[in-house]
């Protein structure tokens, strides 16, 4: 009985993992992008950003972004790599945008793995 539990768990572990992972972009088409002048986009809130932040970065934090983006970037073509602190604010960020027209919006993920892409962090 305990066997089955641990295995149930180590599947559903696994499958959020796996998940969670089928949303990012790859390091290498990320840094591609980033070649091409792709812009990096930081959706935390203002206090988790003024803690640390990737050089070059725009903050707009998840709940604005709808609103501040065109501001910011009216060209819906633009290269969008989006992170947050954990990879699941840059993805619901990029559902939104790409419901917005911005069909090149890309989950970077955590601000980690965002710093490992785009260096900085």
């Amino acid at each position: 009985m305990n066997w089955t539990i641990l295995l149930l768990f180590a599947v559903a572990l696994l499958l959020v993992v796996v998940l969670r992972r089928a949303g990012l972009i790859s390091a290498r088409d990320a840094r591609e992008h980033l070649r091409k002048g792709a812009l990096v986009i930081d959706v935390r809130t203002p206090g988790e950003y003024a803690a640390g932040h990737l050089p070059k970065a725009i903050h707009l934090p998840l709940d604005q972004i709808e609103t501040t983006l065109p501001k910011h970037v009216p060209d819906k073509n633009t290269v969008l790599l989006l992170h947050c602190q954990s990879g699941m604010r840059s993805g619901l960020a990029k559902r939104k945008l790409r419901a917005k027209g911005y069909t090149h919006a890309f989950n970077l993920g955590s601000l980690g793995r965002a710093g490992r892409i785009v260096g900085g962090k």
